[in-house]
């Protein structure tokens, strides 16, 4: 068996298809392209045919989970159930995990902390919720607590302002499912009764 072409893909300009006796056989990435060292007119063994397709295979995924990663900040422990989900074994889902690692993109303490600054600011939370959340992206207890313990916000300025978008919502006139809710989303008692006497909620 011989490759006859080695062709630059149209839709994917950074793979490349490589034909075997004049049919496709499998795609690869420029890096594993150079990698791999194949070129033109070279001959291949079945063996070293089924090696490459499987190199192709494992390149297909290092690069999805290179998208994955990059489209938002992720959890090492989503990356590793995406890649369980793809079923990648667990030596190439370690090298695809330490490549990441390597270039910032798996991070557990960067991502609890632009966590916490998001939720914060686009939806604000209770440092009780904050932490339950975080813990249902497997991050550990200590990585929780720094995010957590980093964020400057007075946890009464932020119940301030989930009540002030609450209360555009008609159902929650009614204080007592606004004092409910806000207790569902973690937010201490005292602090409720204290903002809501702020400004006569509790008269």
């Amino acid at each position: 068996m011989k490759i006859t072409t080695i062709k630059q893909q149209a839709k994917r300009s950074d793979r490349y298809s490589i034909f075997v006796d004049g049919k496709y056989a499998f795609s690869l990435s420029e890096s594993a392209l150079l990698e791999s060292k194949l070129s033109s007119r070279q001959d291949l063994t079945e063996g070293q045919l089924r090696e490459f397709k499987q190199v192709s295979a494992d390149d297909k995924l290092n690069q999805q989970t290179l998208r994955y990663a990059a489209l938002r900040p992720r959890s090492k422990w989503e990356v590793e159930f995406y890649l369980s989900r793809k079923q990648a074994s667990p030596s190439l889902a370690e090298s695809i995990l330490n490549k990441l690692s390597k270039i910032g993109l798996v991070d557990d303490r960067k991502f609890a902390e632009a966590f916490v600054h998001d939720r914060r600011l686009l939806r604000p939370a209770s440092r009780r919720k904050l932490i339950n959340e975080l813990r249902k992206k497997h991050l550990d207890d200590e990585t929780i607590q720094e995010a957590v313990g980093n964020d400057s916000r007075d946890e009464q300025a932020v119940l301030r302002e989930v009540i002030t978008r609450k209360r555009r919502q008609s159902k929650y006139h009614d204080i007592d499912k606004l004092m409910q809710y806000l207790a569902r989303q973690g937010f201490n008692y005292g602090d409720i009764k204290a903002v809501l006497g702020e400004e006569g909620g509790l008269d």
